[in-house]
């Protein structure tokens, strides 16, 4: 590299938050290369000057960063055993994904078995966010190689909180999961306290009033009631589908751990019922509809 400052980076995954990734990193003069099985998602982001590989492995060639933002640690390894073997040694793997406990060990020894730097890399935020260049980035990984991917993830959010320098503990997607437990049950609390409102007929905004500027209120909470109130669960910043999985990566990780969470639980039976209504690619306030017989109030 002759620019101290730029990278060749792989993006392999262009969903809601991957797209946004990708865009900005080309945007932040980055040579991207994108791969995604629905070849659809990566070609959109050709006009922002990404250019789009046809397999994981082209996509990696050359690479100095590989970043992943897959659906579960499943598809991360499958999708990198695909690749990994076309990468070059000491590129550095961003694994952003936000998987189990379980998975993190397993996709560090991949990486070591292809001589790449593993970077436990899960990012904080959603589609706005996202594509604002405004995630947090939460990292752990060898200080070594810090310098090659330090770069990728200022271009992508505004922070980054280093959290040790082994990636394979899993450091960093201990913070997220901790972190998406709160969201998670935020997100279950305003669709029920949303969903009892109606059932006993009061006015959502009575409810608003006798909160605001108290210690319960919260900008969250009418961030997620707006979209519920106003039927603008679509295009979704976090959909219900991938709360469920996150929910129960989150109920698997007490468990491993003697830890007994029962609202990340429910939260997970609501996110299910929700999407066996036909809610599952809708934002993850939809959640709301599962209160409901039927999953429609």
């Amino acid at each position: 590299m002759t620019d101290t400052t730029t990278r060749t980076v792989a993006v392999l995954g262009t969903g809601i938050m991957g797209g946004a990734m990708a865009r900005n990193l080309a945007r932040a003069g980055h040579t991207v290369r994108a791969w995604n099985r629905s070849r659809d998602k990566a070609e959109a982001l050709t006009a922002g000057g990404v250019q789009v590989a046809g397999t994981p492995a082209e996509a990696v060639r050359d690479a100095d960063v590989v970043l992943t933002m897959l659906f579960d640690g499943d598809t991360v390894l499958q999708v990198m055993r695909e690749a990994a073997g076309a990468a070059r040694e000491g590129a550095a793997w961003a694994q952003s994904t936000t998987v189990g406990l379980e998975s993190v060990p397993e996709l560090a020894d991949l990486a070591r078995t292809h001589g790449l730097l593993f970077y436990d890399a899960p990012v904080l935020g959603t589609k706005q966010p996202a594509e604002a260049g405004q995630l947090t980035v939460l990292a752990a990984g060898p200080a070594a190689g810090r310098d090659t991917v330090t770069p990728v993830f200022d271009a992508v959010g505004t922070r980054t909180l280093w959290t040790g320098e082994d990636g394979s503990t899993g450091a960093a997607t201990r913070v997220k999961l901790v972190a998406n437990s709160w969201v998670i049950a935020a997100t279950t609390a305003t669709g029920e306290a949303l969903a009892l409102a109606k059932g006993l007929g009061v006015d959502p905004q009575n409810f608003f009033d006798l909160i605001a500027g108290g210690p319960l209120d919260m900008g969250y909470l009418h961030a997620k009631a707006d979209l519920v109130l106003g039927g603008r669960l679509t295009p979704p910043s976090f959909t219900v589908a991938t709360a469920e999985k996150d929910a129960r990566l989150i109920v698997r990780a007490g468990e491993l751990h003697g830890v007994r969470l029962d609202v990340a639980a429910a939260g997970a039976e609501r996110f299910a019922r929700a999407a066996a209504a036909g809610h599952a690619d809708e934002d993850m306030a939809a959640a709301y509809f599962a209160s409901f017989e039927g999953g429609e109030d």
